[in-house]
């Protein structure tokens, strides 16, 4: 043992057949031999599909889970020189979409001599500072923790990755001699350390031993495989992962979670979803409590049969081991202790009373295991609550971080289905989940963080958001960080606005009418089980018919009274419901209009059903604001592009009224402002935006006026 604490990398025995490399080579590998080379842009585009075909299989790794490397040679551009590079998924981003730009180029030697400067394990972290002087050419992504296994390990064609049958394998209490039993020789076993360069000593010194085998079960970790060619790494990831899982599936015992607990099983679907809905502005306040999250739902087979199960109490105690798996759902899960079918009122209550248990099992967590050197406590609320007869809710910054946390929950309950099954489930010690939670390398990386958009963690509910001002608006809103659910009578509409915002993790559309108790419970509904809650409303939905007094019906009475004024009141009466639940606040803005004021002929019924919708705003602000919610309002005037109301027959009814032709209509209303501008659909947004940001946190029950300057129109 030299005076670092690791074998001198000179100390090598003599070369066997198969190594590919000099017996005296100083560092560990040595040069990429020229059977194994060829160019590099064929190196790197091999490496790239390959990432792609394993990263898009979630049996193979989970979700940023693993990287993938592959060395070859390339030419200096300064010396015009042969030397030998190392490309490597770099920190961050995703095996499935890896690009060129995701990977790290490193200087083969330069990072192999970075072995004579080691300072030893007490101090590894050190070195991927280091990784940075080992860079070749401009750009590319930062070297990850991980660099190390793949730079010092004599292989050309290296992947690790994160399969759910290795990492239960790596978890099973006799994982070391299942190994054994699976693979013989060609694979073998590294005990658990936390991943460094220490560990890519490990690998390497196991590999150098072991000239025949072709990968690693890393203990509670992943795999590590390798190959000559990319093609042969890949087979051998492959082989390694579908051999544990078929030794697994032939050998498991029936029931590894136990038999089905009595009144555990799932409950009906609609009951489930329902159930569900109920408890999510709850649970989205636990999770909440020191910091706002969004959440997911799901209510997987795998999650409902494992919370069905005599076993899973104790097993969800355990904790995930794999350090991908607790870094985003927290050493372990918060679970609810009573049967499906027990009253909203008992489970309600009985949350109560786990969250504070949870809180305070949290912080002597940390104060067990904290050192004057570990980052501040992150928060003490659960990232996974679990509810048996209805499914997981999982929680994080955003919702792809939030559905994330939630699938490697799944990929945890999948690893201990199979250790259970074939041996005994044995995650990592806690204190060396520990030290990957509060890593200081994981907290730097958090630091570095962009900062968050002023509507981060947000979740809002537009209504008529197909088009006009209610679409800019819903654009807006996800554009400054909000998920957005755009709701519409037509839902084909809604479902493409929402595509063009964003994909599921930003934005859902859902159709309903507004004037529908039923409906508006549906749009809310979709809302909670899409993101966990919500905190914005934007009472948009909208329709006018322009006639004079003596042609206004009955019936058109009533039609624009029930969508605007009853509409409005439906939808705020419900997401208030979910707004007080919460306890976190929360705003509500009335799309209302210039006419709540103005009196101008022939839109009796549209302005006075406008005129209920802007003193809604003033009741409401009046009566919510003891629970932190505001309500304010936004008077715009003349937004004809783009409007649903004014391509339906008000644009020509009223172009008729006013003597011009309808498509010169916005123009006439430019001219007759103060200030002869057109008011755009992305004016009312702003002013939305505005009213719910937080630089207007202490207003409520103010009317903002939108429309270019209507002395008729302005407040009084």
């Amino acid at each position: 043992m030299s005076s670092k604490g690791i074998e001198p990398v000179s100390e090598r025995p003599e070369n066997k057949s198969g190594n590919g490399r000099p017996a005296n080579d100083p560092v560990p590998g040595g040069p990429v031999s020229s059977d194994r080379r060829g160019s590099d842009a064929e190196a790197v585009e091999a490496l790239i599909a390959r990432s792609n075909r394993l990263g898009s299989d979630r049996k193979n790794t989970n979700y940023a889970g693993g990287n993938t490397s592959a060395k070859a040679s390339a030419t200096d551009p300064v010396t015009g020189e042969s030397v030998d590079l190392l490309h490597v998924k770099g920190s961050g981003g995703d095996l499935g979409t890896l690009t060129a730009a995701g990977l790290a180029s490193l200087r083969l030697d330069r990072m192999r001599a970075l072995v004579d400067v080691y300072p030893g394990v007490e101090r590894e972290d050190e070195m991927v500072a280091a990784f940075d002087y080992c860079l070749h050419g401009k750009g590319g992504a930062a070297p990850s923790i991980d660099t190390a296994m793949h730079g010092l390990v004599d292989a050309a064609h290296i992947d690790h990755l994160h399969p759910d049958s290795g990492i239960a394998l790596a978890t099973a209490a006799d994982g070391e001699e299942l190994t054994r039993k699976i693979f013989g020789d060609r694979v073998g076993w590294v005990p658990w350390r936390r991943p460094g360069f220490q560990l890519g000593l490990d690998i390497a010194e196991y590999k150098r031993s072991n000239p025949d085998a072709v990968g690693v079960i890393l203990g509670g970790h992943g795999i590590t495989a390798w190959g000559d060619t990319s093609q042969e790494c890949e087979r051998n990831s492959l082989w390694i992962i579908d051999s544990a899982a078929e030794y697994m599936a032939e050998h498991s015992r029936p029931e590894p979670f136990g038999p089905v607990l009595e009144g555990y099983a799932a409950l009906p679907g609609p009951e489930r979803r329902a159930k569900a809905a109920a408890l999510a502005p709850t649970l989205r306040s636990i999770a909440s409590r020191d910091r706002p999250m969004v959440g997911h739902f799901t209510d997987s087979p795998a999650v409902l049969d494992f919370l069905a199960r005599t076993e899973h109490p104790r097993l969800a105690a355990l904790g995930t081991s794999c350090p991908d798996h607790f870094l985003r759902t927290k050493v372990r899960p918060l679970v609810l202790d009573l049967p499906a079918a027990a009253p909203l009122t008992d489970v309600l209550s009985r949350l109560g009373e786990l969250h504070a248990d949870y809180r305070r099992e949290y912080r002597a967590y940390y104060d067990r295991h904290a050192t004057p050197d570990s980052p501040a406590i992150r928060g003490a609320d659960p990232l996974i609550v679990l509810v048996p007869g209805v499914g997981m809710f999982s929680y994080g910054k955003d919702k792809q971080t939030a559905r994330v946390a939630g699938e490697f929950y799944i990929n945890a309950i999948n690893v201990m289905r199979r250790a259970e099954g074939v041996s005994s489930y044995a995650p990592i010690p806690e204190s060396e989940k520990f030290r990957i939670e509060y890593w200081t390398l994981e907290e730097a990386k958090l630091q570095r963080m962009p900062k968050p958009k002023p509507l981060a963690t947000r979740i809002a509910l537009v209504t008529g958001a197909a088009s006009g001002i209610g679409r800019a608006t819903a654009r807006r809103l996800a554009a400054e960080g909000a998920c957005v659910v755009v709701a519409d009578l037509d839902g084909t509409k809604a479902a493409a606005a929402a595509a063009e915002i964003g994909g599921p993790d930003v934005a859902v559309g859902v159709a309903g009418d507004v004037s529908d108790e039923a409906a508006v419970r549906h749009m809310v509904d979709t809302a909670v089980l899409a993101f966990g809650g919500l905190d914005l409303v934007v009472n948009n939905a909208g329709l006018s018919l322009s006639k004079s007094l003596l042609d206004t019906t009955e019936a058109d009475w009533d039609l624009q009274h029930d969508v605007m004024a009853k509409g409005s009141f439906l939808v705020s009466k419900a997401a208030a419901k979910v707004l007080i639940e919460q306890d976190m606040g929360g705003d509500i803005v009335y799309i209302s209009s210039k006419n709540s004021v103005f009196a101008g002929p022939k839109n009796i019924a549209y302005s006075a059903a406008k005129a209920d919708q802007a003193h809604q705003v003033r009741l409401l602000a009046a009566e919510l604001g003891e629970y932190g919610i505001r309500v304010n309002g936004v008077n715009p005037d003349g937004v004809v592009q783009g409007s649903g109301i004014f391509a339906g027959g008000w644009g020509a009814n009223r172009a008729a009224v006013y003597g011009v032709e309808e498509k010169d209509l916005g123009a006439f209303y430019a001219q007759r402002t103060l200030l002869k501008r057109e008011v755009l659909p992305e004016h009312v947004a702003n002013a939305v935006f505005v009213l719910c940001g937080p630089d207007m946190s202490h207003t409520t029950g103010l009317h903002v006026p939108v429309d270019a300057g209507v002395a008729a129109g302005f407040l009084r």
